[in-house]
């Protein structure tokens, strides 16, 4: 169940803070310890001392175990289940090497230094355990949004059940302040909307009867009465929280490559640090000498840096997209979508609302608007045709039902009524053709509705998809990120294709195509792409599922997508602004761009260092060689984090 996943994340985090604490108080004391004995080296203590050297080693020990037992344990565990080529093993090994040289009578003692490798190597640990933390918080954030409970009347009162016990079709409750527990459609009440957390828009919405209300929305003013039209299991919020938790499973080409590179790197460099140890005293290096070196090397070679901050770049950059209401599946996603040169677009509830509005009244001469509206509206008043009810809605009067007399339904051609003893006509050219009315065509695209009262022509009214908002702005946006072409796909006629097109300015339209012409079409993109660039499609519909699963990634709509679309599709926009492409691409490339960087520089620091750390150059020590693991580490896992930080 959605809500027990919620409360094992809530777990999870609670666990992770507990380590944490546990870590870092161990820290403190090793530290506090550490500076003891370091302070009572420098002031030459031990050195005055019976036997000061080997007391000096038994002191160190004591914060290097404190700090370290864990690290120790694990290298332990790697050795016993052949498994032991990892950050652990080179740890304990460098650190117990450091601390062995005491053996090695015509050495330096190196008892501080792996005392303080150990120390800082653990200091790290704890920092990338609050970055990993913080980036976690930032995703686990959308766990909120699961409500706990849903409000129906039972025997005249009203109690609170399980989600999951309300069915499709149930009526509940949501008063101000609570979240909407299911997807659904006000019956009664007017509200507003908090949907930051679905969507990341920061303005309430204003909510009224018959508007549809998604789960996981924060009811902040008045009472709701919603009827649900999907069960729990099938809500918003449920599919968002799944999203969520699965992003991780799906890894990015480079996170699988610095696995198997963090593989076969860990047992290389150990290698070589054993021939430094055995070979370099055959070239006249003494062999505390050439075991130093060797453990300086081992202690730098470390990936960590690696290991670290390529997954968490990732995951910064899925949390940063969430925040904004962007849902990407996983960082393999992320990774794609950075390199994304074609877009292609279905029209019909992506470009478009998908929902008919009036966008024209043209009367005839000596004929008023308002008058022209009204008897359309009228005659329209008892049809619920998506048509009919852009025309009803569009008139600002009160229609008085019972002025309405003789309404026929004429199929394929519009509306005929009686309106205050008027004979109305509502419809397309083969209904004024077929009534003998002379009428105008129009030269706005869409759908025109001529309307005649007792065999005179008043004018014609033109129906039209409502264009999204920001939809000229998302390809505006789109071409400004550096992608080289976008496509609009639909099955619309030519027209209307063509007229959207020139309004939003993409770069080709493909019309009056079936589901399986928009895969032949995405195939055609992907041919013409080449090996680097990707071709993205963004949809909404069922329709869409198809092609947005042969697309190299399939963006949906989330807020009034269909379910196959949101299951098909890579990347979800829960607020269904097309807009928001451009910024997923942006947050894509900076994350991009942030591992790059980590591998880049982590890389160049440590093989600086090693090539120093060869007996035949010897300039690298053990406090370099903690600026070369930790240090690195550190800077790489802060560059990291600037994948969460992105301005809405």
């Amino acid at each position: 169940m959605m809500y027990a996943n919620r409360c094992i994340t809530e777990g999870n985090i609670t666990d992770m803070n507990k380590k944490q604490k546990k870590l870092r108080n161990r820290i403190l004391v090793a530290l506090g310890i550490f500076l003891v004995m370091e302070i009572l080296e420098i002031a030459g203590v031990f050195e005055s001392l019976p036997y000061g050297q080997w007391i000096e080693f038994v002191a160190f020990l004591i914060p290097y175990l404190i700090a370290g037992y864990d690290v120790l344990a694990k290298a332990w565990h790697g050795i016993t289940h052949k498994q032991p080529f990892d950050e652990n093993l080179l740890m304990a090994i460098a650190t117990i090497g450091a601390f062995s040289l005491i053996f090695f009578p015509e050495s330096e003692a190196h008892m501080a230094e792996g005392a303080a490798v150990m120390l800082f190597y653990q200091v790290g640990s704890l920092f990338e355990s609050y970055a990993v933390g913080k980036t976690r918080k930032s995703i686990s954030a959308m766990m909120d949004i699961a409500p706990d409970y849903a409000n129906v009347m039972r025997d005249g009162k009203l109690v609170q059940v399980d989600p999951y016990e309300v069915a499709v079709g149930d009526e509940i409750v949501v008063k101000a302040g609570e979240r909407v527990p299911l997807d659904g459609i006000i019956v009664t009440g007017k509200s507003q909307l908090d949907t930051s957390a679905l969507t990341g828009e920061s303005v309430p919405r204003v909510v009224e009867e018959g508007a549809q209300v998604i789960s996981g929305c924060v009811n902040m003013t008045g009472m709701l009465t919603v009827k649900t039209t999907a069960a729990f299991e099938q809500s918003t919020v449920s599919r968002i929280l799944e999203l969520v938790e699965n992003a991780s499973e799906k890894k990015a080409r480079t996170e699988n490559f610095i696995s198997r590179f963090a593989r076969v790197y860990t047992p290389v460099v150990v290698g070589l640090a054993l021939l430094i140890a055995l070979i370099s005293p055959f070239f006249g290096f003494s062999i505390s000498k050439s075991v130093e070196s060797a453990l300086v090397f081992l202690v730098v070679s470390c990936p960590c840096a690696l290991v670290i901050s390529v997954p968490l770049s990732f995951f910064g950059g899925i949390g940063a997209a969430s925040r904004m209401g962007i849902l990407v599946k996983g960082s393999s996603y992320l990774e794609t979508l950075s390199q994304v040169e074609t877009i292609a677009f279905d029209k019909t509830g992506t470009l478009t609302n998908g929902t008919f509005g009036v966008v024209a009244v043209h009367a005839h001469e000596g004929v008023d608007k308002d008058l022209l509206l009204s008897y359309a509206a009228h005659a329209e008043a008892y049809s619920d045709h998506p048509i009919a009810l852009s025309v009803v809605n569009s008139y600002s009067g009160e229609i008085d039902r019972s002025h309405i007399e003789n309404v026929e339904e004429l199929s394929g051609k519009g509306v005929a009524a009686t309106v205050n003893e008027h004979r109305v006509f509502v419809g397309n050219d083969k209904l004024m053709n077929a009534e003998d009315i002379d009428f105008h065509n129009c030269h706005l695209v869409g759908t025109i509705l001529h309307v005649a009262v007792d065999g005179e022509y008043l004018g014609h009214i033109i129906i039209a998809d409502m264009m999204k908002d920001d939809a000229k702005e998302a390809i505006d946006g789109l071409h400004k990120a550096g992608v080289k072409k976008t496509v609009m796909l639909t099955g619309d006629r030519k027209e209307v294709a063509d007229a959207v097109a020139a309004e939003v300015g993409v770069d080709e339209v493909r019309s009056q195509l079936m589901p399986q012409d928009k895969v032949s079409a995405v195939e055609s993109l992907l041919e013409a792409q080449g090996e680097k660039g990707k071709v993205a499609f963004v949809g909404d519909g069922i329709n869409d599922a198809p092609v947005l699963m042969r697309a190299d990634i399939g963006i949906a709509m989330g807020g009034m997508g269909s379910d196959a679309a949101i299951e098909a599709a890579d990347v979800v926009l829960m607020d269904d602004k097309p807009s928001n492409i451009a910024k997923a691409i942006a947050i894509a490339r900076k994350t991009l761009s942030i591992v790059k960087q980590n591998i880049v520089f982590a890389l160049a620091i440590k093989i600086i260092i090693m090539i120093l750390a060869l007996p035949m150059i010897g300039i690298s020590n053990m406090w370099i060689a903690v600026f070369g693991d930790v240090g690195v580490s550190v800077l790489a896992i802060l560059n990291a984090m600037r994948c969460l930080r992105v301005q809405k």
